[in-house]
């Protein structure tokens, strides 16, 4: 294993950090998450356009660079970094893998182009925010009870009128769901004699669709309330009986690496700007980074943002192990954020400080794709470490 970067992954960084340093401060930030997409449309159009930043780990076939996993890591963590409000995950890391990986060849050929170059954007719907659980992040997901169980209640779809599917149902917290050009949306079909779960297409534009922005801790993430009433849908691919548990759980194992690699950009970004702050404020005449105990503080957390930023970059070599990483940079960043909070004194503590973003940050992942112990839980139980010997 050769744990060096190329000049290619170390130039999509550099060139990602500049252009975030120029377009993405803390105001740019604020401003951008109460516009009403949720984020900066001319940035997201830049960083398509310029950097082909939705298609990096498309095929070049489709239209995106040819990178992988790592590379769209390595962006994730410039874009944690400042916080960026954007469609990236709910785009690259949710839709673009499904569609890839359970679209008809009609079907890639026709969103897979529109995702690489940033004109269409994905969310992906998932009834009763069961989010961790479709993506098997916090338990097995083969039984579909998190979309529904068949039964009524979560998204349901029937056969409609010439190959068209008719849903009806919602779903809340949607990631960019308001905003997406294109909805993922998992369904259950068959009765529950014959259950199972599905992922259905819905364009932004369908009659029967009602989408909603909710009120979010973390207004970088915004989300959105989905209603379906008998709303016309596709089904992703052509075979019902396809395994979307398995998809949508190595999908998740993709995505939780891309939000791992996003949490250390943020605690680094936190860190940093906490040594910055304790360097030039003072206490009894002299910088409080100058006192051993704000230095022991310091280096503490300086040591957990390491560690977790190794685990997130071997999740990005082995994306299996997404979950335990994402556990274990979601808990650094968190730790970091209230340390920053701290740190930073009396400052700190006002609502409106710069701290208090990556707070949001990390108690809102943590809601959405946790908690941390039923992430380690499930990994301890697929390691085999809860069988009897």
């Amino acid at each position: 294993m050769d744990t060096a970067f190329t000049a290619e992954q170390d130039e999509i960084r550099r060139t990602l950090r500049e252009l975030l340093a120029k377009r993405s401060g803390p105001d740019e930030v604020k401003a951008a998450v109460r516009t009403a997409a949720g984020y900066d449309p001319q940035l997201w159009a830049q960083l398509s356009e310029q950097l082909g930043l939705p298609g990096l780990a498309l095929p070049e076939s489709y239209g995106g660079v040819g990178c992988g996993l790592t590379e769209l890591a390595l962006a994730c963590e410039e874009t944690g970094r400042t916080l960026l409000p954007s469609p990236l995950l709910a785009t690259a890391g949710l839709g673009a893998p499904l569609i890839a990986a359970l679209g008809t060849p009609e079907q890639r050929g026709e969103l897979l182009p529109r995702i690489a170059d940033g004109s269409l954007t994905c969310a992906f719907a998932v009834p009763g925010g069961g989010l961790a659980l479709a993506l098997a992040l916090s338990g097995d997901n083969a039984s579909g009870e998190w979309a529904g169980g068949g039964r009524a209640g979560g998204v349901q779809a029937r056969p409609g009128d010439g190959g068209e599917w008719l849903l009806y149902g919602e779903a809340g917290q949607v990631l960019d769901g308001h905003s997406a050009g294109l909805l993922l949306v998992a369904a259950h079909t068959g009765g529950y004699a014959r259950s199972r779960t599905l992922l259905f297409l819905v364009r932004a534009d369908t009659a029967g669709l009602s989408r909603t922005r909710q009120t979010s801790l973390d207004e970088t993430r915004p989300q959105a309330r989905i209603e379906l009433r008998d709303c016309p849908a596709r089904l992703l691919g052509e075979d019902d009986a396809a395994n979307v548990p398995g998809v949508l759980a190595a999908v998740g194992a993709g995505a939780a690496t891309l939000l791992a690699a996003e949490a250390v950009g943020a605690a680094a970004s936190a860190l940093d700007r906490t040594v910055e702050y304790v360097r030039v404020r003072e206490q009894f005449g002299r910088a409080i980074g100058s006192f051993q105990a704000v230095k022991h503080r310091l280096a503490d957390l300086y040591v957990r943002v390491q560690a977790a930023r190794s685990a997130a970059y071997y999740a990005a070599w082995d994306p299996a192990e997404g979950g335990l990483a994402l556990a274990q940079c979601l808990q650094a960043l968190r730790v970091v954020a209230g340390e920053a909070i701290q740190l930073h004194g009396g400052v700190g503590f006002t609502w409106e400080h710069e701290a208090h973003l990556y707070f949001k940050r990390a108690a809102s992942d943590e809601l959405l794709f946790g908690p941390l112990h039923r992430l380690r839980a499930h990994a301890a139980e697929r390691a085999g470490l809860f069988v009897a010997r």
